[in-house]
């Protein structure tokens, strides 16, 4: 089957000079918009960088029994989610064994946008009896943006009537672009200080115009998936069919992971209320990690900041993988706000992301230089950097 270009493709394949595509959950993605991805990557650390994220899959969960469906799904304590707040969190099977990973926004009392690198709506449907629920997938629906970079908080102040300047990590808000209503959260897949922006798809080239017009004094640059694998490598940040399997996808035992083994055992809640595999996790409690290279690293930065790490800064008694809660060693740049406190209250201005990411990486860099080895682990392409973001496939694609 063909892929189909994305709600903003007629732009990416403009500037897109390489026509260096792959595919992603069936759509056309950006692999690299020139040549080779090195100034799409700095953008990222260095400015700001557009993204275009929509082949992500999107769910609207409503009713009024939406807020215990999410519960029994997720390892994260739905109860301690305040409206606004984004949950990066794992799912898993009744064995414990983690199914997918994603985020989930609260935008109202019974109401979630929930996204995922794998098709979902048929294990959500399968998990719903019993509760009046209703389970939409938005995937084509709604577009996806994200602006990542040091520069991208006075950007988006700069084109977007919205409270930007008072939005915390891991957190959404509502407002407008060019007239074109979006939702945005303060959330990414880089370790940077950025932005995720969820819009209507018939109005999602008018949202990418604004922000590449409106960010020249900041320095934008679209980029693609390359430039994003390297900048969600530092961070430590995994990704599907990569780093792990789906326990829907494994072939052997082995291939299937607990959260704990993932790094990701402080996103479990086991003292919620009851979710699928929580008796399963209940019984391992301890066990081995099977951590990213970079991880113990990143831990020892996360409580020097904010914004470094694409994962949430909440933590019920569990953890995401974001940046929160110190039950074990945990994920790429997570903690919970609910149980260490705030993270994210810092002034945009400081961007302390920017410069804990910064001095990561020239730690990383002495470590290599120390013992002649290159840190991060994952899976790579031929190219040298990871083959795909979460949900797409390892192939690329030349539109020539």
């Amino acid at each position: 089957m063909m892929p189909i270009g994305t709600a903003v493709h007629e732009r990416t394949l403009s500037l897109c000079e390489s026509l260096n595509y792959r595919e992603w959950s069936g759509y056309y993605a950006v692999s690299a918009y020139e040549a080779h991805h090195e100034h799409e990557y700095n953008a990222i650390r260095n400015a700001a960088a557009l993204i275009d994220v929509c082949p992500l899959f999107k769910y609207r969960v409503t009713g009024r029994d939406a807020a215990r469906f999410v519960d029994r799904i997720i390892t994260r304590d739905v109860s301690r989610m305040s409206i606004g707040q984004v949950f990066y969190t794992p799912w898993c099977d009744e064995q414990g064994k983690v199914i997918d990973d994603g985020t989930v926004s609260r935008l109202g009392e019974q109401a979630f946008r929930w996204t995922a690198a794998d098709p979902s709506l048929r294990w959500f449907t399968q998990n719903s009896a019993g509760l009046d629920v209703t389970i939409e997938d938005i995937s084509e629906q709604v577009a996806a943006l994200a602006l990542q970079g040091p520069t991208s908080a006075r950007l988006l102040g700069a084109v977007a009537d919205a409270d930007i300047e008072r939005l915390k990590y891991f957190r959404a808000t509502s407002g407008t672009i060019e007239g074109v209503q979006v939702d945005i959260s303060r959330t990414g897949y880089t370790g940077d200080l950025g932005y995720e922006l969820w819009m209507d798809s018939g109005n999602a080239v008018r949202v990418f115009d604004a922000l590449m017009r409106g960010g020249r004094p900041f320095g934008i640059k679209p980029a693609g998936m390359l430039a994003l694998d390297v900048a969600r490598v530092e961070a430590g940040l995994l990704l599907i069919d990569v780093d792990f399997f789906s326990s829907r996808k494994a072939l052997i035992p082995s291939q299937t992971y607990t959260p704990p083994e993932l790094g990701l055992g402080r996103l479990v809640s086991l003292d919620k209320a009851r979710f699928i595999g929580q008796q399963a996790l209940a019984a391992e409690r301890v066990g081995s990690h099977l951590l990213l290279a970079g991880d113990q690293d990143h831990d020892r930065k996360d409580e020097q900041h904010g914004d470094g790490a694409g994962i949430d800064d909440h933590l019920d008694g569990g953890q995401e993988l974001r940046v929160q809660g110190q039950e074990e060693p945990g994920h790429a740049g997570q903690v919970d706000d609910e149980e260490q406190g705030p993270v994210d209250g810092v002034a945009l201005e400081d961007q302390p992301g920017c410069r804990a990411d910064h001095q990561r990486r020239q730690d990383r860099e002495g470590d290599e230089r120390h013992d002649g080895t290159r840190s991060g682990g994952m899976g790579t392409g031929d190219d040298g950097v990871p083959s795909a973001r979460a949900g797409s496939s390892a192939s690329s694609i030349s539109l020539v």
